[in-house]
């Protein structure tokens, strides 16, 4: 009741721009008293919202929190499902984690777990990712697709089209895809994308879609190791970036191009795809987990496996593998 209450108020600052808002409309809007009205407005303030009040005119929202909110992603969210339903941490081990047991308890679609910070934050192939405090987006993304097995991979690249018009959007930056999870700026990572299934074996149960975004990392706020391969939209664009704005937007991008998929499938992701791929026509390095495979890379198939063209002229299949420019 109270998130549903919150939302209603949310909502309507949203709509209202710069205008000023009542108490008495409020009140009668949320069907609560002014009272009421003023102890949610008490609430926004603690969670980092600046609020203007004016006697005889109302209130508005001045400026949101730096830190991330259910409240301040709400603000602005023009979603039907994706985001509406948010469960939100300060610090934890892995979203990918909370999001799996969410998902067992049968959260609906478009719920999302995000984090302020990751302690044990992975990619794929369990390798860990770096989720320092107040400076990127770490969250994992819950939606139950009826889709066979097989075609579940393919909403990975769903996801990294949707990250990378989010990102020019809200920072007019030109990002890259480098098959098939990475997003790279200027030729450093700046996004990771990890994909994980609950399915039987002829049904999938739920999609578990991990975000990792270097978001407003200065470079030392990075390991030594990975200054010289990642990077943050901070870093590349020289000015900070609101978290919130970004998650909005890839929010939006996403819902829009997943209904896209349900309704017509894969080809037309598969066409976005490729015009941010980096790979293309290029000759790559795939490192499988049996053996390493060069060739030029020919695109992506219409379920989404990269197609490779050794010297010999015979086109590898590369369902998974680490990727060398």
């Amino acid at each position: 009741m109270q998130s549903e209450i919150r939302k209603k108020l949310l909502d309507a600052f949203t709509n209202a721009g710069e205008t000023f808002l009542s108490g008495q409309y409020l009140a009668e809007l949320i069907g609560c008293s002014r009272t009421a009205v003023w102890k949610h407005m008490e609430e926004l303030r603690k969670e980092g919202f600046t609020l203007e009040a004016v006697r005889n005119k109302g209130y508005r929202i001045v400026k949101t929190p730096e830190s991330i909110t259910p409240d301040e992603i709400r603000l602005g969210l023009s979603t039907n499902f994706i985001g509406m339903n948010i469960h939100f941490e300060e610090s934890v081990e892995s979203t990918q984690k909370i999001a799996h047991l969410l998902s067992n308890e049968g959260v609906p679609e478009g719920t999302v777990v995000i984090a302020e910070e990751q302690r044990s934050g992975k990619g794929r192939m369990n390798r860990s990712w770096h989720s320092p405090k107040y400076t990127g987006i770490w969250m994992s993304l819950i939606i139950r697709p009826n889709i066979p097995l097989t075609k579940a991979p393919q909403l990975t690249l769903l996801t990294a089209v949707a990250i990378v018009q989010a990102i020019e959007e809200i920072t007019s930056l030109i990002p890259e895809i480098k098959w098939p999870n990475d997003i790279l700026i200027n030729g450093k990572k700046i996004t990771g994308i990890l994909t994980e299934l609950q399915a039987e074996a002829d049904q999938i149960h739920s999609v578990i879609i991990g975000m990792g975004i270097n978001v407003n990392q200065k470079k030392e706020d990075f390991p030594a190791e990975l200054q010289g391969s990642a990077s943050s939209l901070l870093i590349e664009k020289g000015d900070p970036i609101s978290r919130s704005e970004l998650i909005r937007s890839i929010f939006t991008h996403f819902e829009k191009l997943y209904l896209l998929y349900l309704e017509q499938g894969f080809y037309p992701i598969k066409l976005l795809w490729e015009g941010y791929a980096i790979s293309i026509g290029k000759n790559l390095k795939a490192r499988t987990l049996t053996n390493v495979i060069e060739g030029r890379a020919l695109g992506i198939t219409d379920d989404g496996v990269l197609q490779l063209e050794d010297k010999t002229g015979t086109i590898h299949h590369i369902y998974s593998a680490d990727i060398e420019i």
